[in-house]
């Protein structure tokens, strides 16, 4: 797929008549020099698709990003060091790679809007439209599997860490962009199917 081809197509035709299993999803991460949209930066895109409920590792997208931003208590967190050695392309060049990579899927991730602001943050600075990508937050749909009842609290947001606790699914390689995209991954197959025990759900339904 050539730079940019989806965005030449209507936004509502992407997912027109796929079924959950048929739908190309992208789990993402990023990892960032801090939280502020304006002036913080992306370090690392972390990517894999999930299709057919598979998981395709072998198919993952990891990009380190070259920023003359850096925050070192933010580098305690996800341990990339400002002279790391990894070969690191500009972030117009990284954005590129990305693009391509990400197509026309849904975007999967764990409080989505922060990342996909990020993102569309460092495309507007880099001269590209924003993502028109749908995209699914494993942190609202864990919300919908949970019991409506009085006798429970719930939380008005769940971590990452939450999610691996709650399906017991290794933390090994937490606060790595692309650790966490496969973390993300397997959070959403698991919700997928709790939900699917209340009731047989569609694509559309997961977006609402």
């Amino acid at each position: 797929m050539s730079l940019l081809h989806f965005w030449k197509k209507e936004e509502d035709t992407f997912y027109k008549n796929t079924t959950i299993e048929e739908t190309r999803f992208v789990v993402l991460d990023t990892e960032t020099t801090g939280f502020d949209y304006t002036n913080d930066r992306i370090l690392c895109i972390g990517a894999l698709v999930l299709q057919n409920n598979i998981i395709s590792v072998q198919d993952s997208f990891e990009l380190y990003i070259k920023q003359e931003h850096y925050d070192k208590s933010t580098a305690q967190i996800h341990g990339i060091l400002k002279d790391f050695v990894v070969k690191r392309p500009s972030e117009s060049e990284a954005l590129e790679q990305f693009l391509n990579y990400l197509g026309d899927s849904v975007i999967i991730a764990h409080h989505a809007h922060f990342d996909i602001t990020m993102i569309n943050r460092a495309l507007e600075r880099n001269g590209f439209p924003e993502l028109k990508n749908k995209a699914l937050d494993t942190g609202v749909l864990y919300k919908k599997t949970l019991i409506k009842s009085h006798l429970f609290e719930r939380k008005d947001h769940y971590s990452l860490d939450d999610l691996a606790d709650k399906f017991d699914i290794s933390k090994k390689d937490r606060h790595t962009a692309l650790g966490d995209a496969y973390i993300t991954a397997i959070a959403f197959l698991k919700i997928v199917k709790k939900l699917r025990e209340k009731k047989e759900i569609n694509l559309d339904q997961l977006f609402k």
